[in-house]
């Protein structure tokens, strides 16, 4: 790497550096930990602990955003040192200590540049997905358990925790519909970026003739909200249902009727939760899918308030085709949004997905 290069990239970084305190408001976290700190000093801290534990949390994700910065600022002052020692001394083991801890910093920025990324509202929360197979039976049903394997996978890769919260079988292979709760630190954050239409091109295994078809599965995200938001649903505008709970391949979970199902009549949104063994126990955990779909819906109405107001025409709603996946007659997975490829269709179907959110996420820059 040529001097003239590292220079460049130690000036960009220390622009993007100073982009960081800005688009985090960085002063304003410091006085947000200053004032925690003081907070959980209280003798009555720990009386809510439900209350003490959210506030713990909020420190700890300011702290990590903070100290991160402070080391990468750090690491950023030193390398100057280390470069104008280079340019004078012309030494090849420190010049080769510049670039290797130069491309390591460049690692850290790029990784803390997605932070500002995930800094609206309930993207640390968990996130929930549904998948639901299109017109097709057999082969998209198929399809539809083909994602289910691969958003597992990519959350095992990340420590994420899968909970299956409602799952119908398909009739002779696959899903007709699954909800996952995914639970860890902006699950919801990256999640998001899946929301949307997934399209399958390939030979089907399931036609005699060999011949090639087109699948289709929505995928649907939210973020699991416990009482932290406010969303006025009244007890008369909810239609309540409940059935004998199964599982995967049609084992019993239990002989009662467990499952509960929630129309939201207003909306004709509707939730079904089965994964747990208490009937109580899937009306709460389906009342918190509900909020966070009529929250979904709040947004999406906004969103659609705002492109009218700018004259946009594009596409808003969920529905829209994001991704195709094409196993015939090449190889290659391509975001329609960014336009990112990967030519290693199995790699992502065993769960490498961070390029495709990676790039959904800068594009919202």
């Amino acid at each position: 790497m040529e001097l003239s290069v590292i220079k460049h990239e130690l000036e960009k970084t220390a622009n993007r550096l100073a982009d960081f305190r800005g688009l985090f408001d960085l002063d304003v976290k410091e006085a947000r930990i200053a004032e925690i700190e003081d907070i959980m000093v209280q003798p009555d801290f720990w009386d809510d602990q439900q209350a003490a534990q959210t506030i713990i949390n909020e420190s700890n994700g300011l702290k990590e955003l903070v100290d991160e910065f402070h080391l990468m600022a750090e690491a950023h002052e030193n390398l100057e040192v280390t470069y104008e020692l280079v340019k004078e001394e012309d030494d090849i083991e420190l010049r080769e200590e510049l670039e290797s801890e130069l491309t390591e910093l460049l690692a850290k920025v790029n990784d803390y540049e997605l932070q500002v990324l995930l800094s609206e509202p309930h993207d640390q929360n968990n996130a929930i997905i549904e998948l639901h197979p299109g017109a097709g039976g057999t082969e998209s049903q198929d399809w539809g358990s083909m994602l289910l394997r691969m958003y597992t996978r990519w959350a095992e890769k990340k420590g994420y925790k899968v909970e299956t919260l409602d799952y119908l079988a398909g009739d002779e292979a696959g899903i007709k519909s699954v909800t996952l709760l995914i639970k860890g630190h902006n699950a919801y954050g990256y999640l998001k970026a899946e929301k949307g239409v997934h399209r399958l091109v390939r030979i089907s295994p399931f036609d005699a003739s060999g011949r090639r078809h087109t699948s289709f599965v929505s995928c649907d995200v939210m973020p699991e909200f416990d009482e932290e938001i406010e969303i006025d649903i009244r007890t008369e505008d909810l239609k309540i249902d409940t059935y004998r709970s199964s599982g995967a391949g049609g084992q019993h979970i239990n002989t009662t009727d467990s499952a509960v199902r929630i129309t939201h009549v207003p909306t004709g949104v509707v939730v079904t939760c089965q994964s747990e063994r208490s009937q109580i126990k899937n009306r709460e955990k389906a009342m918190k899918m509900l909020k966070g779909k009529l929250y979904q819906l709040r947004i999406e109405e906004q969103a659609k308030e705002l492109a009218e107001i700018r004259g946009e025409q594009k596409e808003i709603g969920w529905g829209s085709q994001i991704r195709s996946y094409v196993f015939h007659p090449y190889s290659m997975v391509k975001d329609h949004r960014t336009n990112t490829e990967m030519g290693n269709v199995q790699a992502v179907m065993d769960g490498e997905l961070n390029s495709f959110i990676d790039a959904y996420l800068r594009s919202q820059l």
